[in-house]
C-alpha cells in the first residue's frame, strides 16, 4: 500500500456512520401522505410509530419525543428525580447520559464498567449506593445489552428506579427480551446517525400507565388529557412531528434487514481483524444480541501508537473514524472519579466506519489499511 495517491483515486470517504441508503419508496410515500394531509403535528404516523414501536419492544407504552435526550430528561421528571438525587450511571457513554440527569437537579454518581461489555459493571454499582441514591440508569453501550438480570435485582433488594438509556440498541436483546423494555422508564433515540433515525427524534417506554399519562402531558406543556387548552401544571415541549415520525416507521418497517446488516458488518470486520493479537473488538455475551451499531477496536499499548495518531493514519487513507467516549466523569461540570476501565477505553479505543452502505471490499480496505498501521500484513 505504498502508493497512497493511486489507491486513494477510485476510494470515496468511508464515513463512520452515515446513511447513505437511498430513500426506498416507502419512505418516499409516507413523507406525500404526511404532505398531502398538511397536518404536521398530532397526526397518525406519530401514533402508529409509537404503536409499531410497542409491538416491537414489548413495552405497553410509547410516546414519541423531540429527541432521545428529551426522552431521559422527561422521564427522570416523572419518576420525581430532581434536586440533590443520585442516579447511578457509567461514566462511559455520549454526554446526554449524564447530562439529563444533572439537567433535573439530580447528581450522576460514575460507577465503571466491564472491559469486555463496554457496560456498566452490575459488581461495582452497590458500593455507590448511599441514602440519596433514587435509581440506576444503565446504557446498553454500542448496541450491547447492559447485565439487566443484575441491575433489576440490585434495584429490587435497595428499593430504585431503572431508566433504561437505550438510544444506541434498538433491535438488542437481553435473554431474548428486547432492550427498552426492562426499566421503570427506557429512552431511544432516532438521531441521524442511529441505527433507524428521523433525522432527530426519541421514544420514551414504560410499563406503567400512570407515568405514561405523566410523561404525555408533560411533554406537551402540561396540558390535561381531557379537557382541551386546559393546562394542569407546568410542562415542557418535547413533542415529536408527523415528519419525524414518518421517518422513523419507514425506517423501522425494515430494521431486522438494518440489525443483520450491522451484525455482517461487524462479522467481516472480526473475521479480518480478530486474529491479530493486541486489538479487542466488541463483545457479544452468550445471553444477548448486539445490533454492534458501532464497530470498536481497543488497540494494546504495545503497538506504540497513539489512539489520536492511529485515527490521523487512518483519514490520511480516506477513512473515517472517531475516539471511543471520552469519560463523563472526567469532564469539568462532573466531580471527577477514577474509572481505570471506561479511561483505558476511552484512551485506547476507535470507533470504525460502521454505515449500513458499507461492502465486504469496503471491509477488506479498511483492515488492509490498519494492518499497514499496525505493521501487521
Amino acid at each position: 500500500m505504498s502508493n497512497k495517491s493511486t489507491t486513494l483515486t477510485n476510494v470515496p470517504l468511508l464515513d463512520l456512520n452515515r446513511q447513505y441508503d437511498p430513500i426506498k419508496d416507502e419512505i418516499k410515500n409516507i413523507l406525500l401522505d404526511v404532505f398531502e394531509q398538511k397536518r404536521f403535528i398530532n397526526g397518525p404516523e406519530v401514533t402508529e410509530l409509537e404503536k409499531q414501536i410497542v409491538s416491537y419492544t414489548g413495552a405497553n407504552y410509547a410516546i414519541g419525543v423531540s429527541s432521545g435526550s428529551d426522552a431521559l430528561i422527561v422521564s427522570l421528571m416523572a419518576l420525581d428525580i430532581g434536586y440533590e438525587d443520585e442516579v447511578i450511571t457509567t461514566p462511559f457513554s455520549f454526554f446526554a447520559t449524564a447530562g439529563s440527569i444533572s439537567r433535573v437537579g439530580a447528581i450522576p454518581v460514575f460507577c465503571d464498567i466491564n472491559p469486555d461489555t463496554f457496560n456498566i459493571d452490575p459488581d461495582q454499582i452497590e458500593s455507590k449506593i448511599t441514602s440519596k441514591t433514587k435509581a440506576i440508569m444503565p446504557v446498553h453501550l454500542y448496541g450491547h445489552p447492559a447485565n439487566m438480570n443484575e441491575i433489576q435485582d440490585i434495584a429490587q433488594e435497595k428499593n430504585l428506579l431503572i431508566l433504561e438509556d437505550a438510544a444506541p440498541s434498538l433491535g438488542a436483546e437481553y435473554n431474548g427480551q428486547k432492550t427498552g423494555s426492562f426499566g421503570h422508564a427506557s429512552a431511544f433515540s432516532f438521531q441521524g446517525a442511529k441505527i433507524a433515525t428521523s433525522g432527530e427524534g426519541g421514544i420514551f417506554l414504560t410499563n406503567d400507565s400512570l407515568l405514561y399519562e405523566n410523561v404525555s402531558k408533560l411533554g406537551d406543556h402540561g396540558r390535561s388529557l381531557t379537557k382541551p387548552l386546559w393546562n394542569d401544571e407546568i410542562g415542557y415541549k418535547y413533542k415529536m412531528s408527523n415528519i419525524q415520525a414518518a421517518l422513523g416507521l419507514a425506517q423501522l418497517e425494515r430494521i431486522d434487514e438494518l440489525v443483520d446488516k450491522k451484525r455482517k458488518i461487524f462479522k467481516w470486520y472480526s473475521e479480518r481483524l480478530d486474529s491479530i493479537s493486541g486489538i479487542q473488538l466488541n463483545s457479544e455475551k452468550t445471553n444477548c444480541k448486539n445490533i454492534y451499531w458501532m464497530t470498536t477496536i481497543v488497540l494494546d499499548k504495545s503497538f506504540n501508537i497513539s489512539r489520536d495518531d492511529f485515527i490521523r493514519k487512518l483519514k490520511e487513507w480516506n477513512i473515517d473514524s472517531r475516539p471511543a467516549f471520552y469519560p463523563l466523569s472526567h469532564m469539568p461540570m462532573f466531580e471527577t472519579v477514577h474509572n481505570p476501565n471506561a479511561e483505558y477505553l476511552s484512551q485506547n479505543g476507535i470507533n470504525l466506519p460502521s454505515g449500513h452502505n458499507l461492502t465486504e471490499d469496503d471491509i477488506d480496505y479498511i483492515c488492509n489499511v490498519i494492518k499497514n498501521i499496525l505493521g501487521s500484513d
